[in-house]
């Protein structure tokens, strides 16, 4: 029997399944095959977080240090793309601006003013496309100011972003990576040397260019603007729209502010931005049901982890007051937890409770319905809402 046969459910299923609403298809998957070979994939899926936790603890036998990495195809090697030794001497640098109380000090009165300035923006329309109207330029603003890149602006930043986003993604679906990925990268290296070479911009690029070569903080600099971006505009809008979706959870969160927390950790659970992070194995080894090979693309759906029923009982409902929701897995585990998940909490706590005080009565626009979407990257592509404008 050939390995196909062998994983029915992983053979049924499609990456447009997954891209669309995996919910069904991973629960079926995590309760009869939770390590499967999709042939679509080229690869296997693991879906149960016991096992999740197995290959994203251990990088010695599941690794990111493989030429198949898109992300490392597009920006060379980096923190994201590292094990081991030079994982360390890469992230290292960084590590010290993203720690709790660096981060509060650094970035909560930014944070709180670009978010007023926003919300004022918008407050006399009643009306809004809330990710690329708020959620993004949020993002893009945070990720601009931590950077400190010189000659740059939040607009410029998006630019490339979007470019070398379109690039990895893909690559991940089997694709060339467009040209202008390439262009954008080499755009933001030249701004990080400059930065660099200013001396008077930021303090994080320049002590990082103390312990790392110009490409290196080139590259690491672009896995900080990717992974601040993209994590955090997904979510504020993920967690908004869990959030308009159940008016009884709204309603307590309205009612005690402390529950804002447990909100946004209990929408990284059902709906992490990152849906997936993808290994390679590096020996032969068996997890659970699946005999891997020295070679094989091992992806890790945090989705599926996320929704385990041995873990999060009742795993589909979004529940402001679920007291392990901090358990979900949507930043990662082991040596690859996101570095900046301080910063996107604080982010979307302040984004989230001044949308909530400015905007009267903000409900879900009825004729315009959000969902998210994504096979790597998950949110909704528009998040349309109104509330009761000034008269």
């Amino acid at each position: 029997m050939n390995v196909v046969d062998s994983f029915p459910l992983g053979a049924a299923t499609t990456l447009t399944e997954l891209a669309g609403d995996p919910h069904p298809r991973l629960a079926l998957l995590r309760a009869h095959e939770p390590v499967s070979w999709l042939p679509e994939l080229d690869g296997w899926l693991v879906t149960r977080r016991d096992l999740a936790l197995s290959v994203m603890r251990d990088a010695e036998t599941f690794t990111v240090d493989d030429p198949r990495f898109s992300t490392a195809q597009v920006v060379g090697p980096s923190m994201l793309s590292l094990d081991g030794d030079q994982h360390t001497r890469h992230r290292e640098p960084f590590t010290s601006a993203f720690r709790p109380r660096t981060v509060h000090d650094g970035f909560a009165s930014f944070i709180e003013r670009e978010t007023d300035r926003l919300i004022t923006t918008l407050q006399p329309t009643g009306a809004v496309e809330l990710r690329r109207a708020f959620a993004g330029p949020l993002a893009v603003a945070v990720v601009t100011e931590a950077l400190g890149l010189v000659g740059t602006t939040p607009v410029t930043v998006l630019s490339w972003y979007d470019s070398i986003v379109r690039s990895v993604s893909a690559i991940t679906a089997g694709h060339e990576a467009e040209p202008a990925g390439a262009a954008a990268y080499a755009r933001l290296r030249a701004a990080v040397e400059a930065t660099v070479a200013d001396r008077g911009g930021s303090s994080l690029l320049v002590s990082a260019a103390g312990q790392l070569a110009l490409p290196e903080v080139a590259s690491n600099a672009a896995v900080l603007m990717f992974g601040g971006i993209e994590t955090t505009e997904a979510m504020i809008t993920n967690a908004l729209l869990h959030l308009l979706r159940h008016p009884d959870q709204l309603a307590l969160v309205r009612a005690d502010a402390d529950l804002l927390d447990g909100a946004i950790e209990e929408s990284l659970r059902l709906e992490p931005g990152a849906a997936v992070v993808d290994r390679y194995a590096t020996a032969d080894i068996v997890l659970g049901p699946a005999a891997i090979r020295r070679g094989d693309l091992v992806t890790v759906s945090l989705t599926g982890a996320n929704r385990d029923p041995a873990v999060f009982a009742d795993p589909d409902r979004f529940d402001v007051r679920r007291e392990n929701a901090r358990l979900q897995l949507a930043f990662a585990h082991g040596p690859h937890y996101c570095l900046a998940a301080h910063l996107a909490r604080l982010e979307t706590r302040i984004a989230l409770r001044r949308l909530l005080e400015r905007l009267p009565a903000l409900r879900l626009d009825p004729d315009r319905p959000s969902t998210a979407h994504g096979l790597v990257f998950r949110k909704p592509p528009t998040l349309h809402v109104l509330w009761d404008s000034p008269a």
